[in-house]
């Protein structure tokens, strides 16, 4: 698929398709550089990452590619230091420490977690790390860094990518400065990016956020939210979107990091037709809300039906306190390969997700997307992927 647009020509890429920047460990360096290698735009999931661990995964990305590649922070949050949050805080410690099968290591690790610790971001150093690293493109996602911070990102030559989920965050981010705009729907998986305005306000699906961006900013627009195939990619470019970003679609693929439990979660999902579970927000992991596949600590901390989450046992703490409170879990769960007790991230067209390598899963798109674009000009055959 030879299609030039805004996004191609503005970083440097001959596909306007970005693979998603998922913390965590999906991201490795191997996925980053080849979909790079691609023709497309690799992305580093550093928000989890130390400063240290940060610089190592760059060189080693450049040493795998010498193409275009991205690496995503998430911009530091305040989080109150009240009684409200202090008292959710022991209700939480408490309640999970004893709330499911781990041992009695884990339940310790819990409740001597340091909620001071818990709320100092890293966010500093990391991004000293890409300004000495020179990477070439910086994006970030729950909020805005300061006008300061992003000058500086200019002036070391850096493109510059933010994360709106409504109008209201595109011309925030495109006031402030920014190079390009990811437009995240309500259908994507992961955290959601919302940074003013959060619940149902914030909830926009991709076909009605789109069009909407395009229209009021005069910045490349990125669409994402279970965006999977060439129908998808083609629709996205109709909206007026200048390139799109996939995350579920690469979770599987051979250079993916994912958990080999969430790996085979997430392919269950892709055979399991009318039986399939649901992909639910939910703030039970993090404190803040992420898309992912329902499952038993999901269904234990806070049901959830649809889009409206039933009383939780005890209060779910903000985000990233939260978040620092369940990583004993998840890290258990890891060594368990209980998928159950994992944050299986994963947007609503999980049931599409691919395997193969990362270079095949973006030969498929862009022929799947030239496909449609020639079908819908009158030039090609018809078909589910045509």
């Amino acid at each position: 698929m030879g299609l030039e647009t805004p996004l191609t020509r503005l970083l440097g890429i001959s596909l306007p398709i970005i693979q998603a920047p998922m913390a965590g460990g999906p991201t490795t360096p191997e996925l980053v550089a080849a979909v790079s290698n691609a023709g497309a735009l690799g992305s580093l999931g550093a928000g989890y990452m130390s400063p240290d661990a940060i610089r190592a995964a760059v060189r080693r990305i450049r040493e795998l590619t010498d193409k275009p590649f991205a690496v995503n922070l998430f911009v530091p949050e305040s989080v109150p230091d009240d009684e409200a949050t202090r008292s959710a805080v022991a209700e939480m410690k408490d309640y999970l420490a004893t709330a499911g099968p781990w041992d009695e290591h884990v339940a310790d690790e819990i409740r001597h977690m340091d909620d001071e610790a818990a709320r100092n971001s890293e966010f500093d150093a990391q991004l000293q790390v890409l300004l000495e690293e020179r990477v070439p493109v910086f994006s970030f996602t729950f909020g805005c860094p300061s006008a300061e911070t992003l000058q500086t990102c200019r002036k070391a030559g850096m493109t510059i990518v933010g994360t709106a989920c409504s109008v209201e965050e595109a011309l925030f981010l495109e006031r402030a400065g920014v190079d390009a705009i990811i437009a995240q729907g309500y259908e994507a998986g992961g955290h959601r990016g919302a940074f003013l305005k959060t619940g149902e306000s914030s909830l926009l699906g991709l076909v009605a956020l789109v069009p909407q961006v395009v229209d009021a900013v005069q910045l490349p627009v990125i669409a994402a939210g279970a965006i999977m195939d060439g129908r998808g990619i083609a629709a996205c470019l109709a909206l007026g979107a200048a390139g799109v970003q996939l995350g579920t679609a690469f979770l599987a693929a051979t250079e993916s990091g994912a958990h080999p439990a969430y790996r085979q979660a997430l392919l269950a999902e892709s055979h399991a037709g009318s039986s399939a579970r649901p992909t639910v927000l939910t703030r039970a992991f993090s404190g803040k809300p992420a898309r992912g596949l329902r499952n038993t600590f999901i269904d234990t901390l806070e049901s959830t039906t649809g889009r409206t989450p039933a009383a939780a046992p005890v209060r779910i703490p903000p985000y990233p306190i939260q978040n620092a409170l369940t990583r004993p879990i998840r890290n258990w769960a890891a060594r368990e390969g209980n998928a159950e007790y994992m944050s299986l991230w994963a947007g609503q067209g999980v049931q599409m997700v691919r395997t193969g390598s990362a270079a095949d899963i973006i030969q498929q798109l862009a022929a799947e997307t030239e496909a449609v674009v020639r079908k819908l000009s009158g030039d090609g055959p018809s078909g589910a992927h045509a």
